[in-house]
């Protein structure tokens, strides 16, 4: 039988909490290792469905949690993740493409790898911060660093690390920031983009 309740008293570094059942009844003790699906970490008052069962302290236990409208979000998600991943693909096989031709300076790639690798190490560092409760790295910082041209970086660290996938506002940010970047490195195709480019490379090597 499986029961829905709202988690309490969960402490994340520690990664434990308590269920107390919609309608009442006995709370249960709650692991971060009882979820079946570990698409996000658990928070305060989050709704989840699970089974009883007792531990080896004997404690009344939730066992195969899952939070309450998780499989529609995660189907959604699962999309989301699938266009993510082919579009960045596409733009780094298009990059490259466009530097091979000469329509770009190798530059551009050395940009966007040191850029993204940035962001990689940023988004790491943030994450391990915020298991440990230490002094976090600005949203603003992280999307900086997308902006300029490490997206693909920050975007596999949301992948991969599982940090910043599910906050909507920093989502909505980061795609705008990620569209911005894309339409200044189309302008980069231009006849006026090329030219300022190329005045650009021309001004550092100087």
């Amino acid at each position: 039988m499986r029961y829905q309740g709202k988690i309490i008293h969960w402490k994340d570094n520690q990664g434990f909490g308590f269920v107390i059942p919609n309608g009442g009844g006995e709370k249960a003790f709650v692991h971060i290792k009882a979820f079946s699906n570990h698409s996000h970490r658990p928070n305060e008052g989050d709704l989840i469905t699970y089974a009883l069962a007792t531990d080896e302290k004997h404690r009344l236990s939730a066992q195969n949690i899952r939070f309450v409208g998780e499989r529609t979000t995660d189907n959604a998600i699962k999309k989301t993740k699938s266009f993510d991943t082919i579009f960045t693909c596409l733009f780094c096989l298009f990059l490259t493409l466009l530097v091979l031709t000469g329509r770009l300076p190798f530059t551009i790639i050395g940009l966007y790898l040191i850029v993204s690798t940035i962001a990689f190490v940023a988004y790491a560092i943030d994450k391990a911060a915020a298991q440990k409760n230490r002094w976090r790295t600005q949203e603003i910082t992280l999307h900086l660093f997308a902006l300029v041209g490490g997206w693909p970086g920050a975007l596999l660290a949301q992948k991969t690390l599982r940090h910043k996938s599910k906050k909507v506002e920093f989502q909505a940010i980061f795609t705008a920031t990620v569209a911005i970047n894309c339409l200044a490195f189309g302008w980069l195709l231009t006849t006026d983009g090329a030219s300022f480019l190329n005045a650009t490379l021309s001004f550092y090597n100087s």
